[in-house]
């Protein structure tokens, strides 16, 4: 590989941050969260695409009535190399909303630059990937280089929600974009050290489970039947889970399918009246090769069960419920030449590794593509005071580039 193009990133500090701040200043978050969605923002990148050089710029968007505009933007972009084969680097548009913002030490859609790291929603994730890409594309066209492989950029739609506006559109309905020996990298998940490659992903099952009692006043419990109780019950009996799916893998982290009760509505609004009704969710990341149905019918017995001590009833209902695909080979070229990468231009030996979370990478393995998710991140996407390492950055732009050309 040219030393120069790697030197072309030495000064792109700069460019890390205005492109932070511009993308940080347009908000993209989807309608599921109550959002206009990635219009805007796309319209802003495709434009800065275009400025920066790249020609080969196509739009895929996805009807979504509703969005003010009624779509859901997708862009694709390539560089082309030696060989049509095409490295793809993935990154989604959209993001989560900030959540309280009291917990924010700044107002979360206006760039702060502190030291390294730049602060706001969706800096890391997964602004953060969308600046590798450009970086990457932008030192090939200014050093005049020509890779090995050709590099191709991808910017999706509803990763938060579901992904069914993004990726899965794009592959359904551009499927001549992608040739049989095409690579995909989604750089979404990872650590500060950057040794972290994704090749797999556990299974997700979400459960809704719904406690029935009978509401009454609470200066006579005795009337009626307390669902918070009840439900307290529930949420409890759902550590049995663990001994009973105690399977570990050690390639994730955790090594073993997790059972987390998450979100509870609302019951009553008053001190005074004791609930007949209670709604709480979990939260199942279930290591592959166990039957997420199997999984549903321990929930359910135990909710039953514990409901039933205190006179009540439970009822559970699947929210979503994915089987995770087959991992990503160790072998695969997408793994050997990301691996390679990391130990040539960083002196990095990167270790491979399962996550509970779900990216990007999910959509592709359950078409038989390979795919590794990877990145260097400070991990603390959809917190407060999100932020992003611009010396990570530039640094995996490089180990992109790096990729491009053969060892």
């Amino acid at each position: 590989m040219p030393a120069r193009l790697l030197s072309l990133l030495d000064d792109r500090r700069g460019r890390v941050i205005d492109l932070q701040r511009e993308l940080t200043s347009r908000p993209a978050v989807g309608p599921d969260n109550n959002g206009p969605g990635e219009a805007d923002r796309a319209d802003w990148l495709e434009q800065e695409m275009a400025r920066a050089g790249l020609e080969r710029i196509r739009r895929h968007d996805c009807p979504d009535p509703r969005c003010p505009r009624g779509f859901r933007p997708n862009l694709s972009a390539r560089v082309q190399g030696k060989r049509d084969q095409t490295l793809w680097l993935i990154a989604h548009l959209d993001i989560v909303p900030p959540g309280d913002e009291t917990l924010w030490h700044h107002p979360p859609y206006a760039l702060r630059v502190e030291g390294d790291y730049v602060y706001g929603r969706g800096v890391e994730d997964n602004q953060q990937a969308v600046i590798t890409g450009l970086l990457a594309a932008e030192a090939l066209l200014a050093g005049g280089a020509t890779p090995d492989l050709s590099l191709g950029l991808l910017f999706v739609a509803d990763e938060e929600t579901g992904m069914s506006f993004g990726l899965p559109h794009v592959l359904d309905c551009a499927p001549e974009l992608f040739g049989p020996h095409d690579l995909f990298l989604v750089p979404d998940i990872g650590n500060s050290a950057g040794d972290m490659v994704e090749t797999a992903e556990k299974s997700r099952l979400w459960l809704k489970i719904t406690v029935n009692g009978k509401q009454c006043h609470a200066s006579s419990p005795q009337n009626g039947v307390n669902s918070l109780r009840a439900a307290a019950a529930c949420v409890l009996a759902m550590e049995h889970l663990e001994s009973a799916f105690p399977d570990r893998d050690p390639l994730y982290s955790p090594p073993c399918s997790t059972f987390v009760p998450t979100k509870k509505e609302a019951n009553v609004e008053n001190v005074n009246t004791m609930p007949g009704k209670d709604v709480f969710y979990l939260d199942c990341r279930v290591l592959p090769g166990r039957d997420l149905a199997a999984v549903e019918t321990k929930v359910r017995a135990l909710a039953q069960e514990a409901a039933g001590r205190y006179g009540a009833t439970a009822e559970v209902e699947r929210i979503c419920g994915e089987q995770a695909p087959a991992a990503t080979p160790a072998d695969a070229p997408v793994v050997r030449r990301l691996l390679d990468a990391l130990r040539r231009h960083r002196g990095i030996a990167g270790k491979l590794c399962g996550t509970g979370g779900q990216t990007l990478a999910l959509c592709l393995r359950r078409r038989g593509l390979h795919a590794a998710a990877w990145a260097t991140l400070p991990s603390n996407a959809h917190a407060p005071d999100e932020k992003s390492d611009i010396r990570a950055t530039i640094a995996d732009a490089g180990t992109v580039l790096t990729m491009l050309f053969d060892a």
